[in-house]
């Protein structure tokens, strides 16, 4: 496919508001990727990520996505502008509208569901290793802000915990409904189809994959994430069972086989000010 933007270093590229391994941010970034369109991605931390985002023109979260026609601020809109500038046989969407209010259909029962299910679930897990959350979460972000969540990581925790609902027995709830998704989705496929909608890849499979990140941390993503080798027993074996499900084994395909190489320029916190 043809990239539908100027160069990642011009200034006329879009820019892509994120938090590096926020899954909802890999979905657009999935979707970008795809379509080759060139964008530069900017990067942030949690709790500054909704300042860069209403500076952008957004509300409080990201995904954000900086167009010449203004700013998108939820990844179904981003891959749903992005649709709109792709040839018909490389579009995510059904052009049917009944097959595409179908496909719509599902991918907002998992961004209603198994999104935040399966990220309030790792962050659980990954407040117990502060080392390693550290390692991977401020990939690329400005220096500033790697020092600020560095020093004040029990305050970041905090507010994490906060705007998430995290309370003492969630894990155990979120994870229940993170493998009843996956039992949705490997229901789905047990009749044969080859995707989830349609016979080709499209935006239930892409946002299947994209969010189920948070319990898989797919080898190939659009950052860098820990791997089961390197967390804390329980972690780890959460991921392996989620990776063993056959939902599981369907998304790490889906990134393997349809997950292009990021045609972003994203700085690294290296050679970013501070």
């Amino acid at each position: 496919m043809r990239g539908i933007a100027g160069p990642a270093g011009d200034a006329r590229a879009l820019r892509l508001i994120t938090i590096p391994i926020s899954h909802y941010c890999e979905k657009a970034r999935w979707a970008l990727d795809r379509a080759r369109v060139r964008y530069r991605e900017e990067r942030h931390v949690q709790g500054i990520h909704r300042i860069a985002a209403r500076r952008a023109g957004g509300g409080q979260t990201v995904p954000v996505l900086v167009t010449p026609q203004g700013a998108i601020g939820e990844s179904e809109q981003i891959l749903r502008w992005v649709d709109r500038r792709t040839p018909g046989e490389d579009r995510l969407f059904p052009s049917d509208a009944g097959a595409r209010a179908e496909a719509l259909s599902l991918c907002r029962r998992f961004d209603e569901v198994l999104g935040p299910r399966g990220r309030r679930l790792m962050y659980v897990h990954m407040f117990a290793q502060r080392r390693l959350a550290l390692a991977y979460n401020n990939e690329g972000v400005p220096r500033w802000e790697d020092r600020v969540v560095r020093r004040g990581w029990p305050l970041v925790a905090r507010f994490v915990a906060r705007e998430l609902g995290i309370t003492a027995g969630i894990a155990a709830a979120d994870e229940a409904a993170v493998f009843a998704e996956l039992d949705h989705v490997a229901g789905l496929l047990a009749d044969g189809r080859p995707h989830l909608w349609g016979e080709r890849f499209g935006a239930a499979d892409l946002t299947f994959a994209a969010l189920s990140a948070s319990v898989l941390v797919p080898p190939r993503y659009g950052v860098p994430l820990p791997q089961p080798e390197q967390m804390a027993a329980p972690t780890a074996a959460l991921v392996r069972r989620a990776r063993a499900h056959p939902a599981g084994r369907y998304a790490l395909g889906l990134f393997a086989s349809h997950r292009p190489v990021p045609v972003s320029a994203a700085p690294s916190a290296a050679r970013l000010g501070s």
